[in-house]
């Protein structure tokens, strides 16, 4: 396959790098028989000028066929009035678009079809610098059936290799898409023996969780194939062309009533969703895009406890299933993040795709489990630095079932030493520093009784440790004077500042979390959440003291036109942040997939929380 590529700047002469040219910059990656993965990693003699529009044209030829670009492969990619498609070069972050958390099958709209939309209504020179996804960005655990029905056609239109499923009782993959899917049944693939049975309670049973969700994770997914074709179908219309949602009869005769009705739920969700990828794929194609992975995007509560670790990487199979999912985001999101970090594991997915099941195989499992270099930071004003919360956890010293901290000593460490001397920074955490204190009780309470799991207790005060070292960062003496960390996970959106007490000079600290983009809290029982926080945790609340946040006041910003104090927003969409020069907030709102906008108030906060004094 050979490439060639025009920029043309604004006002400027264009520049041409023809197939010859580009070679060098070209890295390809065959995932299938008729799949393959390219990256441009582009090294120019002179910078591209910033603050005004590059239109680029980028061509492909196959030995089948013509040099092809957008028009045959993407009609609807530009915008109207607009000959190519292109992007404005801004290192000076003005305002950023982020979310995360996007479940194809949920009845919500998509939040990155709201900002296609906001991007269509304003001129490219207010357009967002970044668009910055945090997680979830697939659900390899939590998959519909017409949606894993929709998979299978499409591994077989693309010609993958087949693949043995270790400690199985089906021979191969091949097997798993075509003639047994085990649709809802994915844990029957496991043989009787104890060993498969803790493998079972960690990733197939779908452990019922009281305060949040019931996982659904009997339809997950297990082979390369099956990972691939997600991500093609999550992100592009194109592979949807000739599949059908509508599942047979064959295996809809095999399930409950409930579920044929739920089916046809879901069937119906997923076609507005593939209606909406278009203006998903033109988004992508004219904003820089940085992605981070949390749980979903490999399997729900990955690396939670020490326990689960234990469990999950010593079975052969969830073992293969993790390995597979997590070269799936390398390949499909970790890659463009920062090209150079990654760049070791590259051959050796190569040879894994070449050889799959083989000792090469679980070789470069081994080395994707093992890599501890998915965090990254991108040189913007402030820097973008995007954290790692999911492979280098701070296991607990007293109890294998005692929740890991997001980050270990080391990991923060380093944090550290790349905060010193700035005066700003966009700070990403998947999961909130500061989140919801009565949520975050409740998580300690079934810690408590050995439960952490059923309540996804995930939060960054739940480990004494890595609580310590984190809230020591923001202490530190040379920490920068403005702090804005974008986080999701939590299926809401909030907006809290914090400030340091005893302290003559606090810097400014901003958590803002949008989540999710395709996704929702359980209404009734958030309300009731929200509504119990606030009148437990007042600010002169004794509870407070209970709490693992020393010497802070939280001020918590609500939204805009909430008569009944509300806090958190429950709506599916993506946010949207304006920074001021010094890297301050200067609005926040949160783009909701159902056309409404959200507006979070700045200028006070609704009332003050103060939080213990202890640890």
């Amino acid at each position: 396959m050979e490439l060639k590529l025009q920029l043309q700047p604004e006002q400027s002469q264009a520049l041409q790098f023809d197939a010859k040219q580009l070679q060098p910059f070209i890295q390809q990656m065959q995932l299938a028989g008729k799949l393959h993965v390219i990256l441009l990693d582009l090294q120019l003699t002179e910078a591209l000028p910033t603050e005004c529009w590059i239109s680029y044209d980028l061509q492909l030829k196959t030995s089948s066929s013509d040099w092809q670009n957008w028009r045959q492969w993407a009609e609807d990619l530009v915008y109207p009035g607009r000959d190519l498609p292109g992007f404005i070069i801004k290192p000076k972050v003005h305002s950023v678009l982020h979310g995360s958390c996007r479940k194809p099958h949920f009845g919500a709209g998509d939040g990155l079809v709201r900002a296609d939309q906001q991007l269509l209504e304003t001129s490219p020179a207010q357009w967002p610098s970044l668009l910055m996804l945090s997680g979830d960005q697939v659900y390899t655990d939590d998959v519909a059936a017409p949606t894993l029905y929709a998979i299978h056609q499409l591994i077989a239109k693309l010609d993958f290799a087949d693949e043995e499923l270790p400690c199985s009782t089906l021979s191969s993959a091949q097997e798993l898409h075509s003639k047994t899917p085990f649709y809802y049944q994915r844990e029957k693939l496991l043989p009787a023996t104890e060993a498969s049975y803790q493998v079972l309670k960690q990733l197939f049973q779908g452990v019922k969780k009281p305060v949040f969700t019931t996982d659904s994770a009997h339809n997950h997914l297990i082979s390369m194939a099956e990972i691939f074709s997600m991500y093609l179908l999550v992100w592009s219309p194109a592979p949807w062309q000739g599949l059908d949602l509508q599942m047979p009869n064959a295996f809809l005769n095999n399930f409950s009533p409930e579920r044929q009705k739920r089916c046809a739920t879901y069937s119906k969700n997923l076609t507005v969703f593939k209606a909406g990828l278009g203006q998903v794929r033109r988004l992508m194609a004219h904003l820089p895009v940085a992605m981070m992975f949390d749980d979903h995007d490999i399997t729900d509560d990955w690396n939670l406890t020490a326990e689960w670790e234990k469990t999950a990487y010593e079975h052969p199979f969830s073992r293969r299933i993790i390995g597979n999912a997590l070269m799936g985001y390398l390949l499909f999101q970790g890659w463009g993040n920062a090209p150079e970090k990654v760049q070791q594991l590259l051959p050796l997915c190569q040879q894994a795709l070449s050889q799959p099941s083989t000792e090469t195989h679980d070789d470069c499992i081994t080395r994707l489990l093992k890599f501890s270099e998915w965090h990254y930071s991108w040189p913007t004003q402030p820097p973008l630095l995007v954290l790692d919360t999911r492979t280098q956890r701070w296991r607990s010293e007293t109890s294998l079932e005692k929740p890991s901290g997001l980050m270990d000593w080391e990991a923060i460490t380093e944090l550290q030493q790349q905060l010193l001397g700035r005066e700003a920074v966009l700070l990403v955490s998947p999961a909130p520093v500061f989140g919801v204190k009565l949520i975050e009780t409740i998580q300690r309470v079934f810690t408590s009784f050995g439960k952490p799991l059923m309540v996804d207790a995930e939060n960054w005060m739940t480990h004494p440790g890595s609580a310590h070292a984190l809230l020591n960062l923001f202490r530190h003496p040379k920490t920068p004077r403005n702090f804005v960390i974008l986080s999701g996970d939590v299926h809401y959106s909030f907006v809290f500042e914090v400030k340091l007490r005893y302290k003559e000079q606090s810097p400014s600290i901003w958590q803002i979390t949008s989540s999710g983009l395709k996704n929702e809290f359980p209404h009734t029982l958030l309300v009731i959440l929200d509504t119990a926080n606030r009148w437990l945790y007042a600010s002169r609340s004794p509870l407070n003291w209970f709490t693992k946040r020393r010497r802070m006041k939280i001020t918590h910003h609500k939204p805009i036109g909430e008569t009944k104090g509300r806090r958190l927003v429950n709506a599916a969409g993506i946010g949207l942040v304006e920074l001021t020069p010094e890297g301050v907030p200067s609005k926040i709102i949160q783009l909701c997939a159902n056309g409404d906008t959200v507006s979070f108030e700045l200028e006070k906060g609704d009332d003050e929380t103060e939080l213990d004094l202890s640890l």
